[in-house]
């Protein structure tokens, strides 16, 4: 078996190729729609490529490798966007947005290191979204507020396409169960990150597994996080139990997004106080940008969930190692 792939025993597409393609543009156009009226937000244009010397470019874990190339006509070095979580907040400032104001996006982008599995691509795809708020926002009561949002967001598309294509039979739990990453390692002492991701999502379905970034009290983060967008005592993941492939399954990463104090700290935690020299961070030092919360939604995963997926490259077109492709095909999974 190709590394990483998981075929799950019996499986077979509930939708034809043609349906699937049809059901993907229903999917995107109900839940982009939906989101849009929750959260107060206006689609806006994106770039898929920024320069190398503004900093706007996502570092995501910090390890990454991003696509980088020269350009012919001027000297100057670019680089293939990772996400927009910079981006956007200096969109909203620019764009003059106000409190309860924000956008969202079509992001895609080429990690090229990411793993390459039944749901990890190095192309991506996400709904980039950003809103303006008031410091008296900054708090776990708005961000779940927010997060409890979205999650209806996504259960309404849910019953949106089960009725569309009723073959579709699972559903989502629209009522997220929330954790800190803290009180999930003090639950299951002696597992790995995933372990517990596994364990917890099992048993609530839906979950928002809340401050993600920072060192636990094994010494360990849960997982990385940029220091210079999300507030880490303030962000999370929200994951679902994904019923075909029997696991944990992260659809979207979000967070309140970093002020100057909680900026200050992080970069010094991560040793990367460096970065300061950029327009995006100093703006951040002194006020000038917004205080935002934001995250991106995979559009992907959300597909592959809602339609009842085993494999990601069923609902996106990627680039696949020829043993994995080879497989799918032996097994019946067709790789758009």
């Amino acid at each position: 078996m190709s590394k990483g792939l998981v075929i799950p025993e019996g499986y077979k597409s509930a939708l034809t190729l043609r349906e699937t393609q049809h059901a993907i543009k229903y999917i995107k156009d109900v839940f982009q729609q939906n989101l849009s009226f929750a959260l107060t937000l206006d689609r806006v244009t994106a770039p898929l490529i920024v320069t190398k010397a503004s900093g706007i470019n996502d570092d995501l874990n910090g390890v990454e490798r991003k696509v980088d190339f020269t350009i012919k006509e001027f000297d100057t070095s670019a680089e293939v966007v990772q996400s927009l979580a910079k981006w956007k907040r200096m969109a909203l400032y620019r764009y003059g947005y106000a409190p309860k104001e924000g956008i969202y996006t079509d992001m895609n982008a080429i990690r090229r290191d990411d793993s390459v599995d039944n749901i990890h691509s190095i192309f991506v795809d996400q709904w980039d979204w950003e809103k303006v708020i008031e410091r008296s926002n900054r708090n776990v009561a708005f961000l779940k507020e927010t997060v409890r949002s979205i999650v209806k967001a996504i259960a309404y598309a849910k019953r949106k396409v089960s009725i569309r294509y009723p073959v579709l039979k699972g559903k989502i739990c629209d009522e997220p169960f929330f954790i800190t990453t803290e009180e999930l390692l003090k639950m299951y002492p002696g597992t790995t990150a995933k372990e517990r991701e596994h364990l917890i999502a099992k048993e609530h379905k839906t979950v928002f597994l809340m401050q993600i970034g920072g060192a636990l009290s094994d010494g360990k983060p849960h997982d990385g996080r940029a220091p210079d967008y999300d507030d880490w005592q303030l962000n999370g993941d929200l994951i679902f139990w994904n019923d075909v492939l029997q696991d944990s399954f992260e659809v979207s990463s979000m967070g309140i997004r970093v002020d100057e104090k909680s900026l200050a700290s992080q970069l010094e935690i991560a040793g990367a106080q460096d970065r300061m020299r950029f327009d995006y961070h100093k703006m951040i030092a002194d006020g000038t940008l917004p205080l935002t919360i934001g995250g991106g939604i995979g559009q992907s995963r959300l597909c592959m969930l809602l339609l009842e997926k085993a494999h990601i490259g069923e609902v996106q077109v990627s680039v696949w190692p020829e043993d994995m492709a080879q497989e799918c095909r032996e097994k019946g999974i067709v790789l758009l």
